[in-house]
């Protein structure tokens, strides 16, 4: 059956839901904004056939089959559940709720309609990051003993900057962690093949008050200089975690959206028995290879030199760079390859309902961690 899609939200990242779906051929045939007017501008200028006034009306539209959440935080969960109940796939930017509360009535929605659910942790989908974790998979490192790495932005950095993110009440009690600490912890999982088992985490607030703007403000604009209301913030703006993995694996992560000159610093680094693998976003075509005995090496992202299951995950030849923009299509043509299949309960190799609800498991022990100021243990369900 041929999928045809609707949009929530136009902005950074549903614009880039919407290029890797034309990419792959996906008619995208509408979109739906916080307002009709916005909408209807949007969709327009985005040469969509439809824009949607209210969620009601996008629900009962019986030519969508699926829908892209790309809205706040604070209303995925009355977005995914209506249309899950109204007969529609839906695949969710992160997180997919507010809490683990949320998320868990969300995967029990989604087995009583039987609809298929998804989550864009699209950054699993970098072509070396898919080869990271065969080559860890197969061996070739030894043992995975430690893990490491970090997420560092400086989007935030000012007083002055300003995203809703920042309100809890639209993105959650946890911010750095939430944004951006669980594409970490769920690369980290990945690559490894390992799951996290007991955390010990500090949050910091570094500016307790901030600058709102009178108007909107799009994810990663400069700061304004208009009118504007001083606000307290609570969410944190960096954290630092201890992190024990299963299979006896330990490691630590940071993240910060307050470190001047870092833009996408996202990296990890495995060190096993017999060698070391590390990859940093900011160069997502190489891959370090660390060996105690030889001289250490560097993997040009190659679809001829990485292995069978990383292959299909590299779209161009060697020496032709990819990046974000690839990781959404990588990841859409793994998702409706599945919706296209038709077996609903066949194994998933995308991101799933699960691992949304797994990623607020994770934030809620990181916060209860860091208020406790104490190693928990993740109270997987």
């Amino acid at each position: 059956m041929k999928q045809s899609v609707a949009i929530i939200g136009l902005g950074f990242v549903g614009r880039a839901h919407l290029e890797a779906l034309r990419r792959l051929d996906i008619p995208v045939c509408g979109g739906m904004l916080s307002t009709a007017e916005r909408g209807s501008s949007a969709a327009k200028s985005l040469g969509l056939e439809k824009s949607y006034a209210t969620l009601a009306e996008l629900a009962a539209d019986k030519d969508i089959t699926c829908v892209h959440i790309c809205s706040p935080n604070h209303v995925h969960f009355e977005q995914a559940s209506t249309l899950l109940r109204a007969g529609k796939h839906v695949l969710c930017e992160k997180p997919l709720a507010m809490d683990s509360r949320e998320s868990a009535m969300l995967r029990d929605v989604e087995k009583e309609t039987g609809k298929v659910g998804g989550v864009a942790h699209n950054l699993r989908y970098y072509p070396l990051c898919q080869e990271a974790r065969s080559l860890v998979k197969s061996g070739a490192i030894g043992k995975p003993l430690l893990v490491h790495g970090k997420f560092h932005q400086d989007w935030l950095l000012f007083p002055s900057d300003w995203n809703w993110r920042l309100e809890s009440k639209l993105g959650g009690d946890l911010r750095a962690v939430s944004d951006i600490g669980t594409h970490w912890m769920d690369l980290a999982m990945f690559v490894t093949g390992s799951k996290i088992t007991e955390i010990c985490a500090d949050l910091a607030t570094i500016h307790h008050t901030r600058h709102k703007p009178r108007g909107r403000v799009e994810s990663f604009a400069k700061a304004g200089e208009g009118a504007f209301d001083e606000v307290p913030i609570t969410t944190d703006d960096y954290a630092s975690v201890l992190v024990h993995f299963e299979n006896d694996l330990r490691g630590l992560y940071s993240v910060s959206q307050v470190s001047a000159g870092r833009k996408c610093s996202l990296g990890f680094e495995v060190n096993g028995s017999e060698g070391s693998l590390a990859w940093n976003a900011e160069e997502p075509n190489t891959l370090w290879i660390g060996r105690r005995e030889k001289a250490n090496g560097s993997l040009i992202k190659d679809p001829s030199l990485l292995s069978p299951a990383a292959r299909g995950y590299a779209a161009y030849p060697g020496g032709h760079a990819e990046g974000y923009p690839d990781t959404f299509v990588q990841l859409f043509k793994d998702y409706y390859a599945y919706l296209d299949a038709g077996d609903y309960k066949a194994p998933r190799s995308f991101p799933t309902f699960s691992t949304g609800h797994d990623e607020l498991i994770l934030c809620e022990t990181i916060a209860e961690s860091a208020k406790k100021r104490a190693w928990l243990e993740i109270p997987w369900d």
